[in-house]
């Protein structure tokens, strides 16, 4: 036994000896651990509701080779980025990921082979993942310095609905002098860029469909003629103006709207197809969604050639990135020139992403919807009382009916008091029937205080009365 307990303790002492080294090795990594900085983020955790954003904590990102790390003052929210939290339209990767196509900021830090940007230049990116964050890491061709006159807000509402518009008018549509556009939802981030674009050539006709609340801010932005596609058609409106049609028809819609859009054209018109909206509802079934799909057009080689019309698809992501950095620097020629001026409806935190994205389903924005990290989320209102419990309580004792309802005990001790007194009352009333005829209508004045006990006291008190009464007929029967 002597030998097996020798045997043991050599073993045991290589373990003392290695304890200081893993100790040496934890103090190096304690030591590294705040080097690794941490960031806010908007992560999609799923495919569904607003309940499927979160915002969450995670590695600062760092550059590799070609790329920058850019501190995010300002994000875009589009109509795309609704679509893609459904699941309806593409993403980058399978959730979690953090969503986001644009944003504005600084340049943090710079990978190898940047030499085109500075650390602290002013920029605004495009990206097709992560802008929804405090730090993004995107290629330095995805980059363009703006100027110090540019905000960070109207620089971040640029890329997606700017360079949508431009593409669409310019490359597209070929928008030239003296024609005719229908433009549906014009107060929207698209259709505010589309209708300033359109200024900047001469004689434009615009149509623009919005809600009537709407019509004064559209038409102030150039709105030719405002229809409210609400309570009118808005097809019916155009042909009264324009009898033989329009040259170009712009369709973020689908479903049915793309064949009206398709029969207002003018022979040589153009119709462009950039988004489905009718499709997307939070309420909506798989179902229904692929009922306004289908309620589509398709078209054939040999109708397109006799109707001399021509259908044309945009997608922003399908653009080569040269062409987006030129385009993205004659825009900001064109805002330092004063020709186009982004309107920013409203700036949110992170925080309140499902807030934004709400406002932005419903409608109810005019113009661009910010997300800023910069930004601290506004404090929830306080819920107002029940209307329908002030309206209950009387105007004159309010006071009584709190006190009565902040000290029950005390109420019920009234109670019981009451009900004391009511007896000594009643047999004084019984001794003489005329007093009782005087003191009726004196009751009622008593009884149209809000005091609902001394009401259900009363069917009770004939029966006590009459207990007294029955009980002399019976003595004397």
């Amino acid at each position: 036994m002597a030998d097996e307990e020798r045997k043991e303790e050599p073993q045991a002492k290589p373990e003392a000896e290695e304890k200081p080294e893993e100790k040496a090795e934890e103090k190096k990594e304690a030591e590294k651990q705040p080097e690794q900085q941490t960031m806010r983020s908007v992560f999609l955790t799923g495919y569904g509701g607003y309940n499927k954003l979160q915002v969450q904590k995670h590695a600062k990102p760092k550059p590799a080779s070609g790329q920058v790390v850019v501190r995010v003052h300002a994000c875009g929210l589009n109509f795309a980025d609704i679509m893609q939290r459904q699941g309806q339209y593409p993403s980058p990767r399978k959730p979690p990921f953090v969503p986001g196509l644009e944003f504005a900021g600084t340049v943090e830090e710079l990978g190898e082979d940047v030499t085109d940007l500075e650390v602290g230049a002013r920029v605004v990116c495009i990206s097709l993942e992560g802008a929804w964050s405090e730090y993004a890491c995107v290629p330095a061709r995805n980059c363009v310095v703006i100027p110090d006159s540019l905000s960070f807000e109207d620089a971040a509402a640029l890329p997606v609905n700017y360079l949508t518009a431009y593409f669409m008018l310019f490359h597209c549509a070929n928008l030239g002098r003296r024609k005719s556009i229908l433009i549906h939802m014009a107060a929207g981030g698209v259709g505010i860029a589309v209708t300033q674009l359109c200024k900047t050539v001469e004689g434009i006709t615009m149509f623009g469909t919005a809600s009537a609340a709407k019509h004064e801010k559209i038409v102030a932005n150039g709105i030719t003629h405002a229809i409210d596609y609400r309570t009118t058609n808005y097809a019916q409106e155009v042909k009264k103006v324009c009898p033989e049609g329009v040259d170009i028809v712009l369709d973020p819609l689908g479903g049915t709207d793309t064949k009206k859009g398709y029969n207002l054209l003018k022979p040589l018109g153009i119709i462009v197809c950039y988004g489905y909206a009718k499709s997307i509802g939070e309420s909506k079934s798989m179902f229904s969604s692929a009922k306004s799909w289908f309620q589509g057009v398709s078209y054939t080689s040999m109708q397109l050639f006799k109707d001399t019309k021509s259908v044309c698809g945009f997608d922003l992501k399908a653009v080569p990135i040269e062409l987006i950095g030129e385009a993205l620097k004659h825009l900001i020629q064109l805002y330092s020139e004063g020709k186009i001026k982004p309107v920013i409806d409203q700036v949110y935190a992170l925080e309140e992403v499902g807030k934004a994205m709400r406002k932005m389903h419903e409608r109810k924005n005019v113009g661009k919807i910010i997300l800023s990290p910069m930004k601290e989320p506004e404090p929830e209102p306080t819920p107002a009382p029940k209307p329908e419990a002030a309206a209950a309580a009387p105007a004159e004792p309010p006071k009584e009916t709190a006190e009565a309802e902040a000290k029950p005990e005390e109420k019920a001790e009234d109670k019981a008091k009451e009900e004391e007194k009511k007896p000594e009352e009643k047999k004084e009333e019984a001794k003489s029937e005329e007093p009782k005829e005087e003191a009726k209508p004196e009751e009622p004045k008593e009884e149209a205080k809000p005091e609902e006990p001394k009401e259900e006291a009363k069917p009770e008190e004939p029966k006590e009365e009459e207990k007294p009464e029955e009980k002399k007929e019976e003595a004397t029967s």
